[in-house]
């Protein structure tokens, strides 16, 4: 069975960091697209960061970028999301993504992903 756990949420002050994790098991992703997204209350999930297939080429939203850092570690399976200089609008559900196969979707749309997590809560605090 392919899982996808995320961990390494918690409470933060802005200005602060939080570095999240996601494991796989059940299969080896070190071939897929990995990717992060997130979901605040009340509005629908968005694109965070993605790392291609070949691991050479990331992605990130533009609400995110020069703050936040995706990587991998393939002999963990696990990818990560480094996140400094949080803000109050970062606060949200984060949830890692994995697709399967090659797709014609971009890195940045949900439709290109198979496998999902179950979701780790951030939240930044004034």
């Amino acid at each position: 069975q392919v899982q996808l756990v995320e961990s390494g949420g918690g409470l933060v002050q802005a200005g602060g960091s939080l570095r999240l994790s996601c494991a796989a098991s059940g299969r080896t992703f070190s071939n897929s697209a990995m990717a992060w997204f997130r979901q605040a209350p009340g509005k629908e999930r968005e694109f965070v960061a993605a790392l291609s297939r070949s691991g050479l080429t990331t992605y990130y939203a533009d609400s995110v970028k020069g703050r936040f850092t995706i990587s991998r570690d393939n002999a963990k399976n696990t990818v990560y999301l480094q996140m400094n200089s949080l803000k109050l609008e970062d606060t949200a559900v984060y949830y890692c993504a994995a697709d399967q196969a090659y797709s014609s979707y971009t890195l940045g749309s949900e439709r290109r992903y198979d496998y999902w997590g179950q979701g780790t809560q951030v939240t930044v605090s004034s």
